[in-house]
C-alpha cells in the first residue's frame, strides 16, 4: 500500500488530522492498535477551547457539538468558604469554552471518517516505523496474522504516551522533561444533574475537588487522592460523602447523588518531549506531551498541534514548501510550554501538597486571596483558560 501521510494513533488528534487533510485532498491511512469500541470507551476531558471548537466546525464535525454542547462563560473557584466567579467572557472580550466530552468528539470524527470513506485500520498490532530520515519512509503493522507495509511521504505520531512514535526518535536526540505529582484524581461519572451550571474548582485542606459535567444529566466529579488508593475500597457512598466535605456548603446541600457508571484513578504528570520532529516523523498530542488535567488543556493542546501540523502539510502539498514543516517543532513547542506552565500553576494552586505544610500552605492561601481580589490576575487566568491564540 501507499499513501501520502500515515497517521499512527486513532484518538481524537489522529482522527482530526485525517479529517482535515482529507478535506484538502491529501491521502491518509490511520493505524489504531485498539478496536473502535475500546477507543470510544475511554473517559476523558470535556472542556473545549474556542480554537478547538472552530477547528471542529471547519472540519465539518461540529454540528452535534453545536446542538448538544454547553457553552460556558465562566467557572468558580472555592477556598476557605469563599467562592470566586471567574467571568471568562467579561475578562477575555467575549470568549468562552464549550463543555462537550472527548468521547463525543471522537464519535463525531469516526462518523465523519466513515462518511468520507476514510481509511482507518483498527487492531493494527506491532506498528514499526522505518527510514524516517529519508524521503521514502514506510510503516509496517500486523493484522489478522499478516504483516502489512505502507509506503508514505510523512508519518504523524498521534499514538499517545506509550506509543511507538516517540520511541522511534533516537535516545541521544530526544530530550524529555517530566514532573510526576504525588497524588491522583479519583473520578466518578454519574447519570445525575450537575451540582452547578458551571464548573467548580475547590481548594480544600482535605484535598482538591472538581465539580464538572458532560451534559445536563451526566456529571463528572473528581477528588484528589493518594496514588496508592485501592479503587475497590471507594464505594459510591464513600465518594459522595468525601466530595461533600470538600465543596462549598450550598453545593453540598444541592448535590444529587446516584450510582456511578464509571470510576477510576488517574495519576497526574507534566511531560514534554523535544523535538517533535525526526526526519519525516512528526509527533502530536500525548505522544509529545502530557499535562495534568487541572487546566483542561490535554485535548486542547493536542488540537493546537494538529492545527500547526495540518497547515504545514497542506502548505507542502499545495506549494512544495517545507518551511512550515521545518518550523513545526519550534512553533508548537512555544504554545505547549505556555499551556504546560498554566496547567502546572493551576495544579500547584489548588491541590494539597503534604510537603508544603506551613510556609507552602500560607503561600498557596495568599495566592488564592490575591487572585480573588485582583482583576488583572483573574484576566491572566481567564486568557489561559479559554486558550491562547494559535
Amino acid at each position: 500500500m501507499r499513501t501520502q501521510v500515515v497517521i499512527v494513533g486513532g484518538g481524537p488528534s489522529g482522527l482530526l488530522l485525517s479529517q482535515i487533510l482529507h478535506l484538502r485532498g491529501i491521502e491518509t491511512i490511520l493505524l489504531e492498535r485498539q478496536s473502535e469500541a475500546y477507543v470510544l470507551g475511554r473517559i476523558r476531558a470535556g472542556v473545549l477551547e474556542q480554537g478547538l471548537v472552530d477547528m471542529l466546525r471547519g472540519a465539518d464535525v461540529g454540528a452535534r457539538m453545536d446542538t448538544q454542547g454547553l457553552v460556558h462563560h465562566g467557572f468558580d473557584i472555592s477556598h476557605h468558604g469563599q467562592r470566586q466567579h471567574i467571568n471568562l467572557s467579561e475578562l477575555t472580550d467575549g470568549k468562552s469554552v464549550m463543555v462537550y466530552g472527548q468521547t463525543e468528539v471522537t464519535q463525531d470524527l469516526y462518523d465523519a471518517r466513515r462518511k468520507m470513506n476514510g481509511v482507518v485500520i483498527h487492531e493494527a498490532k506491532n506498528v514499526a516505523l522505518f527510514d524516517l530520515t529519508t524521503n521514502q519512509p514506510h510503516v509496517t503493522y500486523e493484522k489478522d496474522g499478516k504483516t502489512h507495509k505502507v509506503d508514505c511521504d510523512f508519518v504523524a505520531g498521534c499514538d499517545g504516551f506509550h506509543g511507538v512514535s516517540r520511541q522511534s526518535i533516537p535516545d541521544h536526540l530526544r530530550r524529555e522533561y517530566e514532573k510526576v505529582y504525588p497524588f491522583g484524581w479519583l473520578g466518578v461519572l454519574s447519570e445525575t444533574p450537575p451540582v452547578s451550571d458551571e464548573l467548580i474548582y475547590n481548594q480544600h485542606e482535605r484535598g482538591f475537588a472538581l465539580c464538572s459535567m458532560r451534559n445536563k444529566n451526566l456529571s463528572r466529579y473528581y477528588i484528589q487522592c493518594d496514588l496508592n488508593e485501592d479503587l475497590n475500597e471507594w464505594s459510591d457512598d464513600r465518594f459522595w460523602e468525601e466530595l461533600k466535605k470538600r465543596i462549598p456548603e450550598d453545593a453540598a446541600k444541592n448535590l444529587v447523588t446516584g450510582p456511578s457508571i464509571e470510576k477510576s484513578i488517574a495519576p497526574l504528570r507534566s511531560f514534554v518531549s523535544e523535538p517533535l520532529t525526526y526526519g519525516r516523523l512528526f509527533l502530536a498530542g500525548d505522544a509529545a506531551h502530557i499535562v495534568p488535567p487541572t487546566g483542561a488543556k490535554g485535548l486542547n493542546l493536542a488540537a493546537s498541534d494538529i492545527h500547526y501540523l495540518s497547515n504545514a502539510l497542506i502548505s507542502f502539498y499545495n506549494s512544495d514548501n517545507e518551511g512550515l514543516l521545518n518550523a513545526y517543532s519550534e512553533t508548537a513547542l512555544k504554545r505547549i510550554w505556555k499551556a504546560m506552565r498554566f496547567s502546572w500553576s493551576m495544579t500547584m494552586l489548588l491541590h494539597k501538597f503534604p510537603e508544603n505544610e506551613g510556609f507552602g500552605d500560607r503561600m498557596q492561601k495568599t495566592e488564592l486571596e490575591y487572585l480573588f481580589s485582583s482583576t488583572a490576575a483573574q484576566t491572566a487566568l481567564a486568557e489561559n483558560y479559554v486558550g491562547l491564540p494559535y
